[in-house]
C-alpha cells in the first residue's frame, strides 16, 4: 500500500507517528511511504527582494526541521520512507501530492484549530478530507 503521511511537527505528528508505532498494521516494509511537509511562502513582496538561494535555503531549512525527527523515527522502525517538500498553502498541496502520488490511504494528525466548525478536525484536515479522493485517516 502507498501510503501518504502529511507532518508539520506540531505535537499532532508526533500523535500520529505514535499511532503508527502501535498498530502494526499500518507499518512495514510491506508498504511505501512517503512524508509530505508544507512551509507557508514568503510575501510575495518579501520574496522578490530575497536572493533565490536564500529563499530556498530557507524553506530547506524550515522543512528539515520537521523531517528530522520524522527520519529518526521510520529509522529506528526500520522502514524506508520518501521525503518531499513543498511551499504554499498546506491542504492543497497535500491534496495534489495525493492525487498525482497515486495513494492508497492518508494518514495525518490533526490540529482541531480554527473556526468553529473546523474545531473538530482543523481547518487543513478539514480541505484536505474535502479536496482528497484517497482514504484518509485522521489521528486525533
Amino acid at each position: 500500500m502507498k501510503i501518504l503521511v502529511p507532518a508539520d511537527g506540531s505535537p499532532y505528528t508526533k500523535r500520529m507517528l505514535a499511532y503508527l508505532a502501535a498498530h502494526d498494521e499500518w507499518l512495514g516494509s510491506q508498504h511505501q511511504y512517503t512524508v509530505i511537509t508544507v512551509v507557508p511562502a514568503v510575501p510575495p513582496r518579501a520574496a522578490a527582494v530575497l536572493d533565490k538561494a536564500m529563499l530556498k535555503s530557507h524553506y530547506d531549512d524550515e522543512a528539515e526541521k520537521v523531517f528530522k525527527p520524522i527520519r529518526t523515527f521510520f529509522n529506528r522502525q526500520k522502514i524506508a520512507a520518501e521525503f518531499v517538500a513543498k511551499v504554499g498553502p498546506a491542504a492543497d498541496q497535500i491534496t495534489a501530492q495525493a492525487k498525482k502520488g497515486g495513494y492508497d490511504l492518508l494518514i495525518m494528525g490533526s490540529h482541531g484549530h480554527g473556526t468553529l466548525g473546523n474545531l473538530v478536525l482543523g481547518s487543513v484536515a478539514t480541505k484536505v478530507m474535502a479536496g482528497c479522493e484517497v482514504p484518509v485517516l485522521l489521528v486525533r
